[in-house]
């Protein structure tokens, strides 16, 4: 008893000593850094938003707060839509965005976001993290001196609110739509006139009329934004953003610079800010959309006959692009075969159960 006793005693006092011996080995191998991480997201967009702050937050616990970051909200160090220039010319470490903000830099940059009838949550992750989707985004940012790291999901978002109803394409011809990019390069070839209007501006613009419809991202977000109040219509699905990766984007010159075990808690900090934007996504969107159609939303499908031409269409600017960027081609291949693969998978199983649920869940 006494010899087991000793034993402890001794194991626990070695134990110690070793923590001392490694503490200032340790601190040599941690430097002190603070970083400014400039968001492209409101703070009042707190779902978003927080995956910047998660990320800074889980960093600085992770290392006791010697490698610190701060999140700034869209325009308070950096406008909103310049935070992948910011981060490309050094002028701040780091940016919480969605990529395809950028696509007029580079329209290959998108696929680190969403595109139309691309990828749904899970088969993103699954195409970044198991597939080939980071390694060939990662090969495309090298050129904007930029390390990219998936950092959260918003889930499939929502078609967005109208006016008029949609009823047929011909609904489409000289429509002010309020969407993405590559959206309106798609809604483009089939009559809409796209609007690039930042999220803060999207209400007073339909209010007024100067749009006639406008997507931001789903019911928890939008609810907020309080575009039910002027446009009643509220179609789903939102096809050019079967999720939306917003990224960590991080300067390469200065992520190079970090010692290898803090460029291993940023990684692991993106990841859990990431699962943390999901379950904020699922658990808050159904209780929104509930009260926006207590309140008067007409929650709506977008016809047949209009996903079908706007599949067709993406397929041609598809093809356009394509032709024109070898690495655009590259990555667009890489996603539809991955795509291809996975959905039955995702019938067979997800599909049929979801469905069923569907049929006995008391939730209306």
């Amino acid at each position: 008893m006494q010899r087991r006793s000793f034993l402890k005693q001794a194991t626990l006092g070695a134990a110690a000593g070793g923590a001392a011996l490694a503490a200032p080995a340790l601190a040599q191998d941690s430097p002190t850094i603070h970083w400014r991480l400039a968001s492209s997201f409101p703070r009042s967009a707190d779902a978003i938003f927080t995956g910047g702050e998660n990320l800074a937050k889980y960093v600085n616990e992770a290392t006791d707060g010697k490698f610190s970051i701060r999140a700034f909200p869209a325009g308070e160090i950096v406008p909103a839509l310049q935070v992948l220039d910011a981060v490309q010319n050094g002028t701040i470490e780091c940016g919480h965005t969605a990529s395809y903000y950028y696509f007029g830099k580079d329209p290959a940059l998108c696929f680190d976001g969403a595109v139309p009838f691309g990828l749904n949550t899970r088969q993103m992750n699954a195409w970044m993290r198991h597939g080939d989707g980071l390694k060939l985004t990662r090969e495309l940012f090298q050129k904007y001196n930029v390390v990219n790291f998936p950092c959260g999901y918003t889930g499939t978002q929502m078609g967005g609110w109208f006016r008029n109803e949609i009823k047929s394409v011909d609904d489409l011809k000289g429509l002010k739509f309020r969407a993405s990019a590559f959206a309106g390069a798609v809604l483009s070839r089939l009559g809409v006139v796209p609007q690039q209007i930042a999220g803060g501006d999207i209400y007073p613009a339909l209010e007024k009329g100067t749009i006639d419809a406008a997507e931001w991202i789903g019911p928890y977000d939008d609810e907020k934004l309080g575009f039910h109040k002027v446009a009643k219509n509220y179609y789903f699905p939102g096809w050019w953003e079967g999720t939306l990766q917003v990224s960590l984007y991080v300067n390469q010159d200065v992520y190079n610079q970090l010692p290898k075990h803090y460029q291993a808690v940023l990684a692991q900090a993106a990841a859990a800010a990431t699962n943390d934007m999901i379950a904020k996504y699922d658990a808050e969107n159904p209780a929104a959309l509930r009260r926006l159609v207590a309140e008067g939303a007409q929650l709506k499908a977008f016809p047949k006959s209009v996903m079908e031409a706007c599949y067709t269409q993406s397929q041609a600017v598809y093809k356009e692009f394509s032709d024109k960027d070898p690495m655009f081609k590259r990555i667009y291949e890489s996603m539809v075969a991955f795509r291809d693969n996975e959905i039955p998978w995702f019938r067979v199983a997800e599909g049929s159960y979801d469905g069923f649920m569907a049929t006995v869940a008391r939730g209306k």
